[in-house]
């Protein structure tokens, strides 16, 4: 290492003075004898040097890392085990070590509960739908495929209209977030038996009333529809407004792809080569539920494919400075047609919140 100055480093893990380690246990040794902080602190510097100056001449092998810091006499020695465990299993040990496993626990509910509560979208398919074979996917050669998708917040989303949604939005996989959030998925027939599933998606968490604002769109194989939550007055939340005439959308967003739309666009006016829209969402099915849809029979082997696009609806009266600093989170559940809603899962159920604990785990963990 000609231009690697190790002196001063090297120094200062020979110099045996300074303070004690602080741990009873875990000190740190080389050649059985326990080392200073200032050693500790010096080796560790020098390791950190020497790996950056091997990195820089290509030599990445961790053997010959470790083969160069021992002739430094860069190391430590590998702990022992049993000094430990000893430890962990008597006195102060084991009210530290039963401590520890609490405050763990406490962390990975922390975690788990703001996962449930930071604007996700999640996917899921029930239990039957896992044991017929069904699979999901965020790209549609399902090369990492599994039975439960979660998507990330889209965050410090802006006010759009429906009309700045880009034409080509069901054309990706996976998510792909702009100035509003979209996420594309695919589901697979990999069992024996042609079946059929209901789908819903619903409301799992939201703050600030958000959901006043938030518009809705979902795509089934390519054919979409709109919706949002009902104004105040419990009416349909048309922009503009069914009784306002005067204005409308210069094009009709997105029309080529919605299977309803002698429903969901309304002719206002026409005025020499302009044509003027309005757009008419879907009524959110509930409070809590905001579409539901079905595949009546589904062949082994047959895919489907579905988009979910959120966006905070600009030209939506209720879209308004209050809800800065809100969220909503989504999910979309698939269950077999043949199945009965158990009235034990529900949004407010022991049974869905510890199922939806256990996800929030098995997320975290992978």
């Amino acid at each position: 290492m000609e231009h690697l100055d190790m002196k001063d480093i090297l120094r200062e893990v020979e110099d045996k003075t300074g303070k004690k380690q602080r741990r009873p246990i875990l000190k740190k040794k080389r050649t059985d004898e326990v080392l200073t902080r200032n050693q500790v602190k010096a080796i560790k510097k020098g390791r950190k040097m020497l790996r950056k100056e091997m990195k820089s001449r290509g030599i990445k092998s961790k053997e010959e890392f470790e083969l160069m810091a021992s002739s430094f006499g860069l190391y430590f020695d590998k702990g022992k085990v049993w000094p430990l465990l000893a430890w962990m299993l008597h006195g102060k040990g084991l009210w530290a070590l039963g401590a520890s496993i609490v405050a763990l626990l406490g962390t990975v509910f922390m975690y788990s509960t703001i996962t449930q509560l930071r604007g996700h979208f999640t996917i899921n398919m029930s239990d039957g739908m896992f044991r017929e074979g069904f699979t999901l996917s965020e790209t549609a050669d399902f090369s990492k495929a599994t039975t439960y998708l979660f998507c990330e917040a889209a965050e410090n989303v802006p006010c759009i209209s429906i009309n700045h949604l880009p034409n080509d939005i069901d054309n990706y996989e996976g998510q792909h977030n702009a100035d509003y959030f979209a996420y594309t998925y695919f589901i697979r027939n990999e069992g024996e038996s042609t079946v059929g599933y209901n789908w819903e998606v619903t409301l799992n968490s939201e703050s600030l009333d958000m959901t006043k604002a938030v518009w809705v769109m979902i795509f089934e194989d390519g054919e979409m529809l709109f919706y949002a939550k009902p104004n105040a007055e419990g009416k349909t939340e048309a922009l503009p407004a069914l009784s306002d005439n005067s204005r409308g959308y210069i094009r009709a967003p997105l029309i080529d792809y919605n299977k309803a739309s002698e429903d969901q666009y309304q002719v206002i006016a026409k005025r020499g080569n302009l044509t003027y829209y309005r757009v008419i969402p879907q009524n959110f099915v509930s409070d809590t539920v905001v579409a539901n849809g079905s595949q009546r029979t589904v062949a082994p082997q047959e895919v489907h494919k579905y988009t979910v696009v959120l966006w905070l609806e600009g030209d939506d009266p209720d879209c308004t400075d209050e809800l800065i600093g809100g969220h909503v989170g989504m999910e979309m559940a698939l269950r077999l047609a043949s199945e009965e809603t158990d009235e034990t899962d529900t949004e407010s159920s022991p049974h869905t919140w510890w199922k939806d604990f256990w996800r929030g785990l098995k997320f975290w963990k992978g």
